[in-house]
């Protein structure tokens, strides 16, 4: 019996050992150096640097709230908003009173900085992402901010127009998702205009 349960261990032992240094050395290894390989900038986190300065990444959205930046989605993450090592979405159904009660309250924030603007809000400016961090908002959102940007910068509505075309990213590989615009890499572009 003795020897039975030594011949079983030593396999086993063997196996876990072989299977723990293929599964936690040499792949996370052979993965992190492909990434570097192939998508340098993607593999260290999509990071925008200005001045030499890191001021943010294109995967994560920043909080702005001033009226001549081009606000992004609401976050519902931690102790304050787009915390990256807080990732969460609000978990908030359709019909909880407090969601609705966010909402309103976000669409009195936008009419309150902009109230000559009459036309609807964008559902994807009053309600969170699933994760708390997403950085995009659809064009309709950008377009809907245009004017109070426009005139807090005093710039022509015509040149605000052309910088939403041409951070409007499409569809990823022209099918999935919808034509987006990243609020971070747009307010940056804003700020070269000076």
């Amino acid at each position: 019996m003795k020897q039975l349960l030594k011949q079983s261990i030593r396999p086993a032992v063997v196996l876990f050992l072989l299977l723990s240094l293929i599964t936690g050395v040499a792949y996370p290894l052979a993965t992190t150096a492909l990434g570097q390989w192939l998508l340098p900038a993607q593999a260290n986190g999509s990071l925008i640097e200005k001045d030499g300065k890191l001021v943010g990444s294109t995967l994560i959205g920043q909080n702005f709230t001033e009226p001549q930046y081009f606000w992004g989605r609401p976050s519902a993450t931690g102790s304050y908003p787009n915390n990256a090592a807080a990732s969460s979405g609000s978990n908030q159904g359709p019909l909880n009173p407090a969601l609705a009660d966010a909402v309103k309250s976000r669409v009195n924030a936008l009419k309150g900085v902009d109230a000559d603007n009459t036309r609807p809000v964008p559902v994807d400016l009053v309600t969170a992402s699933a994760s708390g961090l997403d950085p995009h908002i659809s064009p309709a959102a950008a377009e809907y901010q245009m004017v109070r940007v426009a005139k807090a910068r005093n710039l022509p509505e015509v040149q605000v127009r052309q910088l939403i075309d041409q951070h409007t990213e499409g569809r990823q590989w022209g099918v999935l998702g919808e034509p987006r615009v990243n609020v971070v890499t747009l307010n940056l572009a804003l700020e070269q205009l000076k």
